[in-house]
């Protein structure tokens, strides 16, 4: 199963929309979204503090990738699945 991280945070308008976008291009599929809000780890808050939302695809034998940032990039998203 592909699995997505999105690093976020509770405030985030952003972080919100990039969220539904996702839900609607995935809604016929079954894949799981992880939702981490950086605002509860110091260490993603350096990471990605301005950065939020960001969104990463994760597959079983590769590394992370990260798809895009601020706004769903459909194009990286449909690609990340089909590779």
């Amino acid at each position: 199963m592909t699995k997505f991280i999105l690093y976020s945070r509770s405030y985030c308008h952003l972080c919100g929309e990039l969220l539904q976008a996702l839900q609607n291009l995935l809604a016929d599929q079954h894949h799981e979204i992880n939702v981490l809000d950086v605002d509860a780890d110091p260490e993603l808050l350096a990471c990605f503090d301005e950065r939020v939302p960001v969104l990463f695809g994760v597959k079983q034998g590769m590394p992370d990738q990260e798809l895009c940032h601020y706004f769903l990039d459909r194009e990286s998203v449909t690609a990340f699945l089909k590779a």
